[in-house]
């Protein structure tokens, strides 16, 4: 089972891989990489910059009917160390088990179009920021069946986002360590257009800030107790609350939905 909301399982072909873009700043995958070497995980055993590609784990078998599986979480499947013949057996290996859809999330989005994708595998591209939209139009030219967009972590304002030919979008704030708070006026702009446009929106959390609350006084925000509790961040006044604690509910509500294509259920509480 996976904990990431969107997924039922992972599949990690290949570990490792290189900070590209500022939504890698915080990657949560490089502290969990740390964690798995230091418990003497024989599949991470070297640095998180070392790119390397598991043969062994083309030859997995998912058990059940049906489930969704997220490729690589722990990587770039498109990552500029994997050859063009690796990603096309990572694609055979997903298309061979047509009982299962297969997610496949990329920042390197300019690999996109050099590669066929069979119908059961959902292709997505990560858009934290407005400066990395030109990645969406790289997905369109895919044969994908499911064009998705990952708006993780969320650091600014995307401003209009064209989503013709996206069948989802995923957006959420960021969590960990040193992460950065995530306006809600951000995420609502990406809802309104997600439903005008006919798009299903999974909002997945806020992360670890919340906008604090309006009886939050100046005292409480200055007081050197609370200097980790506090920041100012886009004008607004945020309190750090933990992940668990800011949850997911955008103005009172819980987004939660699927492409209509989905086969399988996934984690919406």
């Amino acid at each position: 089972m996976s904990k990431i909301e969107w997924t039922n399982e992972t599949w990690n072909i290949i570990t490792g891989c290189k900070k590209i873009s500022e939504g890698c700043r915080n990657c949560y995958a490089a502290t969990m990489h740390k964690c798995l070497t230091a418990m003497k995980q024989e599949k991470y055993k070297f640095p998180f910059e070392n790119i390397v590609f598991h043969y062994d784990e083309l030859a997995r078998v998912f058990k059940g009917k049906h489930k969704m599986v997220f490729v690589n979480s722990m990587s770039d499947t498109f990552n500029e160390k994997i050859s063009g013949e690796q990603i096309t057996k990572i694609l055979a290996a997903c298309g061979a088990q047509p009982q299962h859809e297969f997610q496949i999330l990329t920042k390197r989005a300019e690999r996109l179009p050099g590669f066929s994708y069979p119908d059961n595998v959902w292709l997505g591209v990560t858009v934290e920021n407005a400066q990395h939209k030109n990645r969406i139009d790289y997905l369109r030219q895919t044969n994908a069946k499911v064009k998705f967009l990952s708006c993780e972590p969320l650091l600014d304002d995307l401003g209009d986002l064209d989503l013709e030919g996206i069948h989802w979008v995923i957006a959420g704030g960021e969590s960990g360590k040193n992460v950065r708070p995530c306006n809600p006026q951000w995420v609502r702009n990406i809802q309104k257009q997600c439903k005008k446009a006919g798009v299903p929106f999974f909002f997945k959390q806020w992360g670890e800030w919340l906008p604090a609350r309006d009886e939050t006084t100046l005292g409480d925000l200055l007081n050197p107790k609370n200097k980790n509790a506090y920041c100012l961040f886009d004008g607004l006044y945020f309190r750090r609350v933990g992940k668990g604690n800011a949850g997911c509910l955008l103005d009172g509500k819980l987004y939660r939905e699927m492409p209509l294509m989905a086969t399988v259920e996934v984690n919406i509480v």
